[in-house]
C-alpha cells in the first residue's frame, strides 16, 4: 500500500454551499467581491436528505461512499473515520454533518466516486440516540460471535478455574468510573525462571467488536494446547502472557448496545453530546503533537494532560512493571537489538499491521527491524504493513508510549472492515489468520529485534527418530530473502537456556537456498522413557538466526492419556447452522460442583459447544468453547440449577459425541 501521509484531505478545500439554503452569502458591504476559493462544484442535496439531517438528534447522518478508485477511498478515510471501510465491495460508511455531505457529494462528482445517505443505518444510530433501538441485546443478537464484557470475563475466570496452573485473573487498575480493569496472565507456574513478557491489548476503543474476542480465543487457545501443541508448550513454560481482553470496559457497555461508542466514559468532557476521552490519545509520550483534538466532543479528544485518564494510568503502570526500560526516550535513541517482549494493540479496521512512530515522519531508530516485524505478521494475517504515519498522524498512542518510553518492539494490529465486523467473516477469516499472527509474535518474543530477521522452522516433523523439517526465509511480505546457511536442534534445553546445538542437514545435499528442507536422525540413546521437546531453528546467509519450532519425542512408546473420570455420553447429529441440545431440550439439574463436556465431531467440521441454564423461565448461556475444530471442551463450577448442554454445528454436518462428567 502507498503511503497515506500528506495526501490531500478532502476537507482541506472550502465547504460548499449548503444545499437546502438558497442562495450564497452575499460581500459584505463596501468589500470589493471576492473570487470564491477553488472547490469542488456544489452537488445539492436533495429535499429527503436535508430532512434527514433535520429527524437526526446529533445533526449527523451516515453517508455511504461507492468507490472504484483505492486511492480515492484513502483521501476519504483521512478526513473522515468511517464506521466501515469495505474493500471488497468498494464502500466506505461514516458519520457526517450536512455541509461535510455536500462537500464529499461535491468531491465525489469531481472524483469519480458516489455519495448517498445510508438510511437504515442512521435511522439505528438515531433511535439509539433516542433511547430506542437495539439495546442491550445489539451485540448478542445481531454479532452472536462476539462476547459481552460479563461474558468475556466469565469466560477468562472459567479458563482459571479449568487450568488453575497455567492462568491468573487479576484487577490491575480501574476505569473513569470505578470499574476494575482485568488481565488474564498465562504462564506454567511450575517453572520458574525470568520470563520474556507477552502483552496483547484489545478492546482500548470500545466500539470495535473483533478485538477482544481475537484476544480472548488466543488465550483459549493457548491454554487448550498446552501439552498437545509443542510450541505453545515451550512459550507457556518460558513466557508470561500478560492479555488485557477489555481496557475499556465502560465504553464497551455503551458499544454492546449498538452505539458507535469510541471513547471512554468519562462525563466530565462533553457530557450531553460525546462523552469522554479517546485512550488512544491519552498516552504521556509526544501527547498532543499531532493526530488528536482539543475538542472534547471530538472523537480524537486528547483529554486535557498527557495521562490524564485513569485507564491510561492503569496500562501505563502494567507495562512498566513488566517491561524494563531499555531506550532513552530520543526520537533518534535504538533499543538493543536484544530486548525482549513484545506488545501489540489489537485495533479494527483497515487490515493493517502498524508500528512507531506515528505522530512523525521520521523512521524509528529500531525501524529496520520493526518493519521486518511487521512484514513477517503480515505473512500470517494478510494485513498491509506499514510505519504509523503512513495511514494519518497520531500521538499519545499506546504502541508509541510502549516503544518510545522502554524500548519495546510494539505494534498496532487493524483487523477486519468494519467496527462491528460480520461474524461470518470474522470467523472464517480474520480469527484464524490473525491468531496465527498473534502466535508469530509470541514465537519471537524473546528477542523480536533480531529474531524476526532470521528464517523461519516450518514443516516441522518426527517419524520414530528421524527428525524433518523446511527451513525458509520467505515469509516476510515484500522483503528480500536470503539463503539458508544451516540448521540445528536441541533436545529438552533449548538454545537460551544453554542447551547443546546438534547440527542437520540439507535433504538436497548443501545449503544455500531460500528455502531448504533439512533432516537429522535423533540419537536417543541415554534418554530416558517418556516424553521429550526437541526445539529447531535455522541461520540465514547474513547469520541472523530465526526463532525456534518444536516436535515431541516419545521415548518407549507414546505417552498414555489420563484416563477421564466415567460420566454420561450423549450421541446426535447436526447440519450447518443447526443445534442441538443434550440431555434433551428440558436440561438436567444440578446440585453444584464441577461440570465437564468433551464434544468430538466429524473431521473438517466446526462444532461448538455450550452449556446453558435454566433463569426465569429462559436458557442464558453460561460457558462456551468456539474453537475452529470439531472438537470442544468445558470445565465449568455450576451453582445449583437446571443446566443443558448445546452443540452449534458452524460449518459442516455429521454426528457427535458428548462426553459430560458431574
Amino acid at each position: 500500500m502507498k503511503k497515506m501521509f500528506g495526501m490531500v484531505s478532502l476537507l482541506t478545500a472550502g465547504l460548499t454551499l449548503s444545499a437546502c439554503s438558497s442562495t450564497a452569502p452575499a460581500p459584505a458591504t463596501g468589500s470589493p467581491a471576492q473570487e470564491p476559493a477553488a472547490a469542488p462544484a456544489r452537488t445539492p442535496a436533495t429535499e429527503a436528505e436535508c430532512a434527514a439531517f433535520d429527524r437526526s438528534p446529533s445533526g449527523e447522518v451516515f453517508a455511504r461512499v461507492d468507490y472504484t478508485d483505492i486511492e480515492d477511498a484513502f483521501k476519504v478515510a483521512i478526513s473522515f473515520e468511517p464506521w466501515e471501510f469495505n474493500r471488497e465491495q468498494k464502500f466506505l460508511t461514516l458519520a457526517v454533518t450536512q455541509e461535510q455531505f455536500e462537500q464529499l457529494r461535491a468531491s465525489g462528482e469531481q472524483l469519480g466516486f458516489r455519495v448517498s445517505i445510508d438510511e437504515q443505518l442512521t435511522e439505528q444510530q438515531s433511535a439509539l440516540a433516542r433511547g430506542e433501538g437495539l439495546g442491550a441485546q445489539a451485540i448478542s443478537g445481531q454479532y452472536p460471535c462476539f462476547r459481552t464484557v460479563q461474558e468475556t470475563y466469565a469466560a477468562a475466570q472459567s479458563i482459571v478455574q479449568r487450568y488453575p496452573n497455567l492462568a491468573t485473573w487479576r484487577s490491575f487498575g480501574q476505569t473513569a468510573n470505578g470499574n476494575p480493569i482485568y488481565e488474564l496472565v498465562l504462564t506454567n507456574k511450575s517453572v520458574g525462571g525470568t520470563k520474556p513478557k507477552v502483552m496483547f491489548n484489545s478492546a482500548l476503543h470500545a466500539r470495535e467488536y473483533a478485538t477482544a474476542e481475537l484476544n480472548l480465543r488466543f488465550a483459549e487457545r493457548l491454554v487448550a494446547g498446552y501439552g498437545v501443541d509443542p510450541d505453545i508448550t515451550w512459550m507457556l513454560d518460558s513466557q508470561e502472557f500478560h492479555l488485557i481482553l477489555m481496557t475499556n470496559p465502560d465504553g464497551r457497555a455503551k458499544a454492546e448496545q449498538g452505539q458507535l461508542w469510541r471513547k471512554n466514559v468519562n462525563t466530565r468532557f462533553c457530557p450531553t453530546s460525546k462523552p469522554g476521552v479517546d485512550l488512544n490519545r491519552n498516552f504521556a509520550f509526544r501527547w498532543n503533537t499531532g493526530g488528536s483534538s482539543a475538542d472534547p466532543c471530538n472523537e480524537t479528544f486528547r483529554g486535557p494532560s498527557a495521562g490524564s485518564e485513569a485507564e491510561t494510568q492503569a496500562l501505563q503502570n502494567l507495562m512498566k512493571a513488566n517491561f524494563p526500560d531499555r531506550r532513552s526516550d530520543s526520537l533518534d535513541a535504538a533499543a538493543p537489538l536484544d530486548t525482549a517482549g513484545i506488545y501489540i494493540d489489537i485495533h479494527s479496521y483497515s487490515r493493517l499491521n502498524l508500528w512507531p512512530w506515528g505522530s512523525v515522519q521520521q523512521s524509528p531508530a529500531n525501524g529496520a527491524a520493526l518493519e521486518n516485524l511487521g512484514r513477517k505478521f503480515s505473512y500470517y494475517n494478510g494485513h498491509d504493513p506499514m510505519q504509523a504515519i503512513g495511514l494519518y498522524p497520531t500521538s499519545g498512542s499506546t504502541d508509541e508510549y510502549l516503544y518510545g518510553t522502554l524500548g519495546v518492539a510494539a505494534f498496532t494490529f487493524e483487523l477486519g472492515d468494519a467496527f462491528f465486523e460480520n461474524c461470518s467473516r470474522f470467523t472464517s477469516d480474520i480469527l484464524p489468520r490473525n491468531l496465527n499472527a498473534l502466535m508469530y509474535a509470541a514465537k519471537v518474543a524473546r528477542a523480536p529485534y533480531q529474531l524476526a530477521g532470521g528464517p523461519d522452522t516450518v514443516n516441522v516433523a518426527l517419524s520414530g527418530t528421524t527428525l524433518s523439517a523446511t527451513v525458509t526465509d520467505t515469509q516476510a511480505v515484500g522483503a528480500s530473502a536470503q539463503g539458508i546457511r544451516s540448521a540445528e536442534y536441541f533436545i529438552d534445553t533449548p538454545p537460551w537456556a544453554g542447551g547443546t546445538a546438534i547440527p542437520m542437514t540439507a535433504a538436497d545435499g548443501s545449503f544455500g537456498s531460500t528455502s531448504e528442507a533439512v533432516r537429522a536422525s535423533v540419537n536417543t540413546a541415554g534418554l530416558s522413557q517418556g516424553r521429550h521437546l526437541i526445539y529447531m531453528r535455522g541461520t540465514d546467509s547474513g547469520g541472523n538466526t530465526g526463532p525456534v519450532s518444536a516436535v515431541f519425542l516419545d521415548v518407549g512408546g507414546t505417552s498414555p492419556a489420563p484416563t477421564p473420570p466415567a460420566g454420561n455420553t450423549y450421541t446426535g447429529t447436526v447440519s450447518s447452522g443447526t443445534s442441538s441440545y443434550q440431555p434433551g431440550t428440558g436440561g438436567f439439574s444440578s446440585t453444584g460442583g464441577t461440570l465437564r463436556g468433551q464434544l468430538s465431531g466429524p473431521s473438517g467440521t466446526d462444532f461448538d459447544l455450550y452449556l446453558q441454564k435454566l433463569s426465569g423461565g429462559s436458557w442464558t448461556t453460561v460457558a462456551r468453547s468456539e474453537l475452529e475444530t470439531s472438537s470442544e471442551s468445558i470445565t465449568y463450577a455450576a451453582a445449583s440449577g437446571t443446566y443443558r448442554w448445546q452443540v452449534y454445528a458452524y460449518s459442516g454436518s455429521g454426528s457427535y459425541t458428548l462426553t459430560e462428567q458431574r
